[in-house]
């Protein structure tokens, strides 16, 4: 059996950073691939099927948000995005975008470790995958898509835990706290950003949905017809 856990691309322009966070992830057995910026990381997603990636938000030249936003069609890997301190912009954008989690800088090796098999532990279980129709929509959380009129759009692991939650237990209201357990996120801010990430992909009318409601006061509720 393979001694690795997984394989994780790691991306930052600063050399001592890369450097660190391989070492320290090689020494709790993950494959570790670094890459020096957004370019380098895009040749290497083409040739190589990572488990997941951290990725520096400011990088010279293009940056981590541009990364994600040239890649995301195609990309299913899980994202870790590392800010500095005062990115809250970013940090946003980029989980708009379909990233899954952020770490700021400077931080902690064993927070990111922690954060590292949080997302993995997400997206390990291969058997639950269900494909999912209501009105004119298709949820397949097999292929990780969405389909609605003729388009699709890419689910990322953060948001197909929800989506299986919410898919299995139809009209039960989940509030903020509980999906922040449930994706390990406790900021109500970003819990909110991944659901207005999710009407703009199942609704028609995003701004007044139909199927993924608010419950004032409560939370956040399902309807599948």
């Amino acid at each position: 059996m393979n001694k690795f856990e997984a394989h994780i691309l790691v991306v930052d322009d600063d050399d001592g950073i890369r450097t660190l966070v391989k070492e320290y992830l090689n020494e709790n057995n993950f494959l570790v691939t670094t890459g020096k910026n957004a370019e380098d990381a895009s040749e290497k997603i083409k040739i190589i099927k990572f488990d997941l990636i951290v990725l520096d938000v400011m990088m010279p030249g293009k940056s981590g948000i541009d990364f994600i936003k040239e890649n995301i069609d195609n990309l299913d890997t899980p994202i870790i995005l590392l800010t500095a301190k005062g990115e809250a912009t970013d940090r946003v954008k980029g989980l708009e975008m379909g990233a899954d989690d952020y770490l700021a800088k400077p931080f902690e090796p064993k927070e990111l470790i922690l954060r590292i098999n949080n997302i993995l532990n997400k997206t390990k279980n291969k058997n639950t995958k269900k494909v999912i129709n209501f009105g004119n929509i298709k949820i397949d959380l097999n292929k990780l898509f969405i389909f609605k009129n003729n388009k699709q759009f890419k689910i990322n692991a953060t948001e197909k835990v929800i989506l299986e939650k919410m898919i299995n237990s139809p009209g039960q209201t989940f509030s903020r706290e509980g999906i922040g357990k449930l994706i390990n996120l406790d900021k109500e801010r970003s819990i909110d950003v991944i659901i207005t990430r999710l009407r703009k992909k199942i609704e028609q009318d995003p701004k007044n949905p139909k199927y993924l409601q608010t419950i004032r006061g409560e939370g956040y509720v399902l309807w599948i017809e």
